[in-house]
């Protein structure tokens, strides 16, 4: 998929919404530095191309009661692609797996994991996971402290290239 072609004021408001979703439209165009209908036809404009997803809170695992964080490696028996649809489906469906991404290598997926506690975890990788058709082995490794957990992608990576660019005629509208 080709990246959006996006001017910097475009990129600010990225920035400052994926910061702080809960902004209000005043505050970020103050903060981009445009108008305030120019900044909401922008962020409307955003969501309709599908660039913004939407909006979510984020809940802290650990005062809700959610003690285990754990990653599990699965390889699969066959990677015919009905199979990995299967696999994926199954995944999506399992409330304790919060991340699933396929990966090309020795290992078919990873999966994040989130549970109350360890007796859960353990429940799920016997009766879901292991016992799932066509996995032919799971490997887990169990979270001990998370350094970095950046939410979103690092627009600011793109922000300030595209910031030091001449600005368009659009970008001051």
């Amino acid at each position: 998929m080709r990246a959006a072609r996006l001017d910097a004021t475009d990129w600010r408001i990225l920035h400052a919404l994926q910061a702080d979703g809960r902004i209000t439209n005043v505050d970020l165009a103050r903060k981009v530095g445009i108008s305030a209908p120019a900044c909401l036809r922008r962020a409307r404009a955003l969501e309709e191309a599908g660039i913004i997803k939407g909006f979510a809170a984020l809940l802290n695992d650990k005062a809700l009661g959610f003690e285990v964080t754990a990653f599990a490696m699965i390889r699969l028996h066959s990677q015919a692609e009905a199979d990995l649809i299967a696999f994926e489906e199954r995944a999506r469906s399992s409330a304790i797996v919060r991340d699933c991404y396929m990966l090309s290598g020795e290992i078919d997926f990873l999966l994040r994991c989130v549970a109350t506690d360890l007796s859960a975890f353990q429940d799920f990788i016997i009766h879901e996971l292991t016992a799932a058709p066509n996995v032919a082995s799971v490997k887990t490794s169990l979270v001990i402290r998370a350094s970095k957990q950046a939410e979103g992608v690092p627009v600011e990576l793109v922000a300030e290239a595209s910031v030091a660019a001449k600005p368009t005629a659009r970008e001051r509208s």
